[in-house]
């Protein structure tokens, strides 16, 4: 039987869900109880949203923002949360329940230096926990553990691939977490990335009175990027290179002896990313080649994996956000990356677009950072807390959805230790 709900015109959490007959079913009386704990939990959810907010911090430097969300995790009766995971301290995990079926709920919650929360992940943040504040009292008639992960350092550091690796992940049948976007979408559609790093190490000269003398590791950088440039029209479709000079040199009289740049490679998969760079690293040491450097290059070993959809999971998403008055489109065109993907490569998971209402608003500018902390973005918080709730809630008290989660489980330990 269709299930049919009233979205909300404030900005609360919307109303019950019923059957057609007007009896509810297991999954909606689970629903309308975690609806309820969000009503309570409205004003604390957007007060939350709005201080991360307001007080930016980077990726590893997130202490007030991983604080306030463990102030609320840990009114949670019966918790357990452990604090630094992985080495980082600005990680944790909060726990409750002892069912079977474990759900993993990821809280971002790292800003860009010079945006702030461009990226909205004060709302990824608030969603979260409102997830994770409306299932823990429903844990046992779920037959589930709730678990929310502080994940720190999106943009910069890999957060959750470190605590992958670090084994909090363990168990875990179910991984979610929503984003915000300009618009509705049932998924997002990131690729793989990865970041190389090279330096040229040549020989300073006087570049007047005896630049024969020296090896000019500007040269190398230009020819490097030269080089890069002009592959890019043999990149495959869904390929892309972007980088920047981070050290050009120093005094225009002096031939430069080191040189540096960063440079940052996507593809739609792994193995494309892998072709792209090795085509990157050849255009980087024909540089070191042709001005007569050295040259040191590093890759950051944790590559950011392209996403893995669950199909069923996210079809429940899409079938719930209906019943908020919400309407997802397909999955997004490809763009950005995220380290959910190397998640969603061992765990099913979802990672959905909950819009703010704006096809022009585009990420990681100051415009979407204000939205994010308006109206629409208060919404996107209850709407998503909601949503993650009750994705969870069919996933677990479906019996077809449950058995397929519980069989397929992580691929195994030692996948999620190397990816």
């Amino acid at each position: 039987m269709s299930e049919t709900m009233r979205a909300s015109e404030s900005a609360g959490p919307p109303n019950e869900v019923v059957n057609d007959e007007g009896r509810m079913s297991r999954a909606a009386e689970l629903k309308s109880h975690a609806n309820g704990t969000l009503r309570r939990e409205t004003d604390s959810l957007i007060a939350l949203s709005h201080r991360i907010s307001e007080h930016p911090e980077t990726g590893l430097r997130e202490v007030r923002a991983a604080g306030w969300l463990l102030e609320i995790a840990s009114t949670v009766p019966d918790v357990g949360i452990e604090t630094g995971i992985a080495g980082m301290p600005t990680a944790f995990a909060a726990e409750v329940g002892t069912g079977e079926l474990v759900v993993s709920i990821c809280a971002e919650y790292d800003a860009l230096p010079g945006i702030g929360h461009g990226c909205g992940h004060n709302i990824i943040a608030a969603a979260a926990v409102g997830a994770f504040v409306s299932l823990a009292p429903l844990a046992d008639d779920l037959g589930a553990t709730i678990r929310l992960l502080g994940t720190p350092a999106e943009e910069n550091e890999g957060g959750k691939i470190r605590i992958l690796r670090a084994g909090a992940f363990a168990g875990t049948n179910l991984a979610m977490m929503v984003h915000p976007g300009s618009v509705d979408e049932a998924s997002m559609n990131p690729y793989a990335s990865a970041v190389i790093e090279a330096r040229f190490t040549g020989r300073e000269a006087h570049a007047s009175i005896a630049p024969h003398e020296g090896v000019n590791a500007l040269d190398a950088m230009t020819v490097a990027l030269t080089a890069i440039g002009l592959a890019r029209q043999q990149l495959a479709p869904g390929q892309q290179v972007h980088g920047t000079v981070v050290d050009g040199g120093g005094a225009p009289n002096i031939i430069p002896g080191s040189t540096a740049g960063i440079w940052m490679i996507r593809a739609t998969d792994l193995p494309g990313l892998r072709r792209v760079r090795d085509r990157v690293e050849d255009c980087i040491r024909a540089g070191a080649l042709a001005a007569g450097c050295e040259v040191e290059i590093s890759q950051d070993e944790l590559s950011y994996h392209d996403l893995r959809i669950d199909r069923p999971l996210t079809e429940l998403y899409v079938e719930n956000a209906h019943l908020v008055g919400r309407s997802p489109a397909g999955v997004a065109h490809r763009g950005g990356s995220t380290d959910m993907g190397n998640i969603s490569q061992v765990f099913p998971s979802i990672h959905p677009m909950v819009g703010l209402g704006d096809a022009g608003l585009v990420l990681h500018t100051p415009e979407f950072a204000a939205a994010a902390r308006g109206p629409a973005g208060d919404r996107a918080v209850l709407d998503g807390a909601l949503l993650l709730a009750a994705v969870a809630i069919d996933a677990c008290c479906d019996p077809v959805h449950r058995e397929r989660l519980l069989s397929d489980n992580a691929i195994s330990e030692e996948h999620a230790l190397h990816s």
